[in-house]
């Protein structure tokens, strides 16, 4: 028995490493790629297709492989994303950078929380659906997926509504810059997209689509964004705390689930700036990185059915509307009146 379980384990996990190589194939596509859809995207979606199709004939046995890398692998990978930033990002956006950043995480998570209640809809699909829109995507998602230790259904409709508005303001921040219509310089232009964009993929896209100045500045400011995961998932841990000591109405102590994970992330950053790997390996480490975050998204998606979907609701999209006009507006606010002033 205990062979079989391995074995089951292992094809799990293979076969989630085939549904990643697939993604990373169609993501090669000239198509996909002008889209900026990264393979973490296109990897949940192959997920989905799969549990809403073909999923009741997979053996039982399997299962225990795909929460494996919807878990275990997630937490390798969101460390491992530490060595695409540097503490040396921080310095060079300066002051501005950070500030705005900070404001537009702090205000879009909060908010978020705020109008989630407001809509009376699920308190942890507002959580991760507000989380995705103020830090990183899909990775914020992922990264408070694994701290709140929520459904796989709740973490698919958040991913969604991240994909859906980071798309369209990818396409629609280059022609509001070159329409003139925002007002901004490049240095301003750079803040603004990198400070309200979705997913790092978005404010690539963006940022290289309005030229290489921007471009500079929006991927620094983005990486900024991605390091706040850190206090970010350490308060969430806390709070998770909080609320299991109130729901056990103080039958027992809640512990803190600290995010060790987050440590780790913080740790590889401050390697990564010591400039001790070189750039190729970086690279390398990078590739592998995203292979094993695709396999946790695709992990996620085959443990979620539209069924899951239709019983979240309209809700979650509306929430993520409010969010992306917040971010269109209070970003271009700052951006044109507070970055002047830093």
């Amino acid at each position: 028995m205990a062979k079989e379980k391995k074995a089951g384990l292992y094809h799990g996990i293979l076969f989630m490493a085939l549904f990643a190589c697939a993604a990373f194939f169609i993501g090669e596509a000239s198509f996909m790629k002008e889209l900026s859809f990264s393979p973490l995207i296109i990897g949940i979606v192959l997920g989905m297709i799969y549990a809403n199709s073909l999923r009741n004939h997979l053996p039982e046995t399997w299962t225990p492989g795909i929460q494996y890398c919807s878990k275990k692998i997630l937490r390798l990978g969101i460390i491992l994303y530490g060595f695409r930033l540097t503490f040396q990002d921080v310095v060079a956006v300066g002051l501005a950078g950070v500030a705005v950043d900070i404001v537009i995480v702090a205000v879009t998570i909060l908010g978020g929380v705020w109008i989630g209640r407001l809509l009376k809809m699920d308190r942890d699909i507002a959580l991760l659906t507000s989380i995705g829109s103020g830090i990183c995507g899909a990775a914020a998602v992922l990264g408070a997926e694994a701290t709140l230790q929520t459904k796989p259904y709740k973490t698919a409709v958040a991913v969604a509504t991240v994909v859906i508005f980071g798309t369209i303001a990818m396409f629609l921040y280059p022609v509001a810059y070159r329409s003139g219509i925002l007002e901004l310089d490049p240095r301003q232009m750079g803040i603004f997209s990198g400070s309200t964009l979705h997913e790092v993929a978005h404010a690539v896209g963006a940022g290289n689509a309005m030229g290489e100045e921007v471009a500079g500045v929006s991927i620094i400011v983005k990486m900024i964004r991605v390091m706040m995961l850190v206090p970010v998932l350490l308060i969430l841990g806390w709070w998770g705390a909080s609320r299991a000591r109130k729901s056990d109405a103080g039958a027992g102590k809640g512990k803190v689930a600290v995010p060790w994970f987050a440590f780790g992330f913080l740790v590889v950053i401050g390697f990564n700036s010591l400039n001790l790997l070189p750039g190729a390996v970086v690279d390398w480490i990078n590739q592998f990185d995203t292979f094993l975050l695709t396999m946790a998204m695709a992990a996620l998606g085959a443990e979620t059915s539209f069924d899951k979907f239709k019983k979240a609701g309209a809700k979650p999209f509306v929430l993520a509307f409010c969010l992306f006009v917040w971010l269109m507006a209070g970003g271009w606010l700052m951006a044109k009146y507070l970055v002047p002033l830093l």
